[in-house]
């Protein structure tokens, strides 16, 4: 296991040059924009306009802060999401433009390569001690808003934004919030 602090993401350009994305981690370490097996970030999104493309990547959106976006997805009906939605898979290859609801929002967004690896992502509501079982290569937890306690193979604390990475070896963990709160779960399978 091993924590992400918030403080220490890299803030970097979009690969469009329309913004700036928070790089919470990239596999392998290092990778830049068109050479990750897989990669979790959050971004500031100001305005409407086109979604860089990616390709051979699918990625998923959640929308953490904001009133939310209305995705353009080519060969979709329009997506709405909202900081309520559950999170929206999509090729990252595609044709895609966004609208915002009414004003800026933060987006959560995770990208895998196809024929590298795949990937899942949960939003849950956490008000009560709750257990989590990574079932994957890699697991990430995420709280939102609020400070969680984790326990695997020892205690830790992680803050609003923190980032928990684990392994294979963690087979169940057990989250309590200090008050309720919104925690992702991103589960990766690394393929081949």
């Amino acid at each position: 296991m091993r924590i992400l602090r918030a403080a220490d993401y890299r803030v970097m350009p979009w690969k469009n040059g329309g913004g700036t994305t928070t790089e919470i981690t990239v596999s392998p370490d290092g990778a830049g924009l068109d050479d990750f097996d897989w990669r979790v970030s959050m971004a500031r999104v100001e305005g409407g306009g086109p979604f860089s493309g990616f390709a051979g990547v699918d990625r998923t959106l959640a929308v953490l802060e904001g009133e939310g976006i209305v995705l353009d997805i080519a060969g979709r009906p329009p997506a709405r999401l909202t900081g309520a939605s559950a999170p929206l898979s999509f090729p990252a290859d595609v044709a895609t433009t966004a609208a915002l609801i009414s004003g800026p929002i933060t987006d959560l967004n995770v990208m895998t390569r196809r024929g590298r690896a795949t990937h899942t992502v949960e939003r849950l509501q956490v008000s009560a001690p709750t257990d989590i079982r990574p079932t994957t290569a890699t697991t990430l937890i995420l709280p939102l808003d609020g400070e969680v306690g984790v326990t695997g193979s020892t205690p830790l604390d992680l803050g609003p934004r923190d980032t928990l990475l684990i392994g294979p070896e963690v087979a169940l963990l057990h989250v309590e919030p200090a008050r309720p709160t919104t925690v992702f779960v991103i589960r990766i399978a690394t393929l081949g």
